[in-house]
């Protein structure tokens, strides 16, 4: 198994460490916290080191089970960084908003998901026979749709991880992943609600540089996963002696002699008996 190295003067410099006001915390994560300064918050890091190597070992072995993560934040900082990294690696996403249902009722999301590529495909039809004011509703509501779905177009199942950065802004995510036992990995700030988390990951969940330092992370374990996995054998192929030998038989034969010789193979020495 092979996961990114990383240190502790890495999660500092990404400015990871730093949580909320101390006024604002959730007392449920007394434990991830070091300390405070200047009435901030600041997370234990040896904590968070040890945290984010077990989160990462899990997302190796999901991918080299041939596993799919969906990766869930609908809040600013974090909405365009996901999707980034699950369009890299192949991965599902929802980074505008989360429609209730989403994994718990799939049967309407996957209709609206097919709704979605009728759109589409009525979009560059060339012969499509709509005039301007349909096909100008069509974009809207394509549009409005790609917005909240677009990043689970083509999933066909439930995911096997949840990926969430904020869990406060992704309780519903939480709660229908908890309700079909998809194992959650998050990353959870000093203001954070740690329970029904299965892989937690204390640290910052608002700055720039801590988000884009979990998702390096993750794109590189998911990319040494992938390139884990055995290739599929190709099909064997007859070498060139066999099949010199093999016309060599055939050559010369009428299509009665090879006909008859096809019916000897396929009957037994008794029914051949029969026969004569």
């Amino acid at each position: 198994m092979k996961i990114p190295n990383i240190t502790i003067q890495q999660l500092l410099e990404a400015g990871v460490h730093l949580g909320h006001k101390t006024l604002r915390w959730n007392p449920k994560m007394k434990k991830y916290i070091f300390g405070k300064r200047d009435s901030i918050h600041i997370m234990d890091l040896t904590q968070t080191l040890e945290l984010t190597k077990v989160a990462l070992e899990k997302i190796y072995s999901t991918i080299a089970n041939n596993g799919k993560i969906l990766f869930v934040s609908t809040k600013k900082q974090a909405s365009e960084a996901i999707a980034e990294v699950a369009k890299e690696t192949d991965q599902y996403f929802v980074n505008y908003r989360w429609l209730g249902g989403m994994l718990t009722n799939w049967g309407t999301i996957s209709g609206s998901i097919k709704k979605m590529k009728k759109y589409e495909a009525d979009l560059v039809s060339e012969n499509r026979g709509f005039t301007k004011k349909e096909l100008l509703k069509m974009s809207v509501k394509k549009d409005k749709l790609e917005r909240s779905l677009g990043g689970i177009a083509e999933m066909k199942k439930t995911p096997d991880l949840v990926f969430i950065i904020d869990t406060n802004y992704e309780s519903l995510a939480i709660a229908e992943s908890v309700k079909l036992g998809i194992p959650i990995i998050a990353i959870l700030d000093s203001n954070s609600n740690p329970d029904n988390i299965d892989y937690p990951i204390p640290g910052n969940d608002d700055a720039r540089r801590s988000i884009d330092l979990y998702c390096n992370l993750i794109k590189e374990t998911i990319n040494n996963a992938k390139s884990s996995i055995p290739s599929p054998e190709p099909k064997k192929e007859l070498n060139q002696d066999t099949k010199e030998k093999t016309q060599e038989k055939t050559q010369g034969k009428t299509v009665q002699e090879i006909d008859r010789e096809k019916l000897e193979q396929k009957f037994s020495k008794d029914k051949k008996e029969t026969l004569n």
